[in-house]
């Protein structure tokens, strides 16, 4: 397993885009990673507004993929999937829910711009009142 030192000196590759981590989360007694990116949310717009992309991952998951220096997203939390290159959407283009290294993610939109990855199997947990409010997003 990897220490809270390895998660802050590394970023999180998932849907084609680096995550940086911001803290350790304990979820219904399992413990989780919070990642998190700021962007825009089109260059094309007159004003684009800025969105900020959570990603919630158990941190039994979250893998160090040495040969690229990044982390990645592992369901049996040993084995690095291989890096792959994708067409990258705009967070508004993407499909609500979505198959990402062999997973099943759900994006949950929020007020204000922001959105929340969380694997689908535990979605409904972490997008409670208390989930969101444990993770503080």
């Amino acid at each position: 397993m990897l220490t809270e030192s390895d998660l802050e000196i590394n970023v999180l590759e998932f849907r084609q885009r680096s995550f940086a981590f911001d803290r350790l989360v304990t979820v219904d007694g399992e413990e989780y990673a919070l990642f998190s990116r700021t962007e825009t949310e089109s260059e094309s717009q007159f004003r684009p507004k800025l969105v900020h992309l959570h990603l919630v991952v158990p941190l039994a998951w979250v893998v160090l993929d040495t040969a690229d220096d990044a982390l990645r997203v592992a369901r049996d939390g040993a084995t690095a999937p291989p890096h792959l290159i994708e067409t990258v959407l705009e967070v508004g283009a993407e499909p609500p829910q979505f198959t990402e290294q062999g997973i099943e993610w759900t994006r949950t939109s929020g007020p204000a711009g922001d959105h929340l990855y969380t694997p689908r199997e535990r979605s409904a947990q972490l997008v409670s009142t208390e989930g969101r409010a444990a993770l503080g997003v």
